[in-house]
C-alpha cells in the first residue's frame, strides 16, 4: 500500500529547498544568533524534513530538525520539532489558516517562565513568496491571547 500526495501535501513542497535563516525577538531586534541555514528535502511527497543548523545567541552551535505531513484522515498537518539545544521533541497538529499563505501549528511543551509547568505554543509559518517565509513562535498567555517569543525570516538561496 503507498499513499498518494494530496493537494494539502503539495502546499508544504513551498518550502523545498536551501534557505538562510535571520531571526529576531518579539521587540523585531536580532536575538544575538549568528547565520543559520536550512536544508528542506521531501520524502516521495508525503512529508518535508527541515534541516537547520547555526550560532545560537552566545556563539554555541546549533541544529534543528523538523518534519512536516498532513493525515487525510484527519484533515490536520502534523510534526515534529527537535533542537540540539533542548531536550523536549514538540508534536504538531495543525492547519492552513483561511488565507492559504500561513499553516499554524500548535504544540504544548515545557513553560519556560514557570518551571514544572506546560504551556500551549504555536508556531506560525507564513509563506510570502516563492522566495521568503516567515517562521513566527507564540506562547499562549492565561487569558489566551498570543503573545510572539521569536520571529525567523527565511530567504531562498537557490
Amino acid at each position: 500500500m503507498r499513499a498518494e500526495p494530496e493537494e494539502a501535501h503539495r502546499w508544504l513542497e513551498q518550502m523545498l529547498g536551501d534557505w538562510q535563516v535571520c531571526t529576531s525577538g518579539p521587540d523585531n531586534q536580532p536575538d544575538g544568533s549568528g547565520p543559520w541555514s536550512e536544508h528542506v528535502r521531501s520524502l516521495q511527497g508525503l512529508w518535508i524534513v527541515c534541516e537547520g543548523q547555526g550560532t545560537m545567541p552566545g556563539g554555541s552551535f546549533g541544529e534543528t530538525l523538523m518534519t512536516l505531513g498532513y493525515n487525510p484522515e484527519t484533515k490536520r498537518y502534523v510534526g515534529t520539532w527537535v533542537g540540539s539545544m533542548l531536550t523536549q521533541m514538540w508534536v504538531y497538529d495543525g492547519e492552513l489558516d483561511a488565507d492559504g499563505r500561513s499553516l499554524s501549528l500548535y504544540c504544548e511543551g515545557p513553560d519556560f517562565e514557570d518551571p514544572g509547568k506546560t504551556a500551549r505554543y504555536r508556531d506560525i509559518i507564513t509563506l510570502i513568496d516563492q522566495s521568503r517565509r516567515l517562521l513566527t513562535a507564540q506562547v499562549q498567555a492565561p487569558d489566551g491571547s498570543w503573545k510572539e517569543m521569536m520571529t525567523a525570516e527565511y530567504v531562498r538561496r537557490d
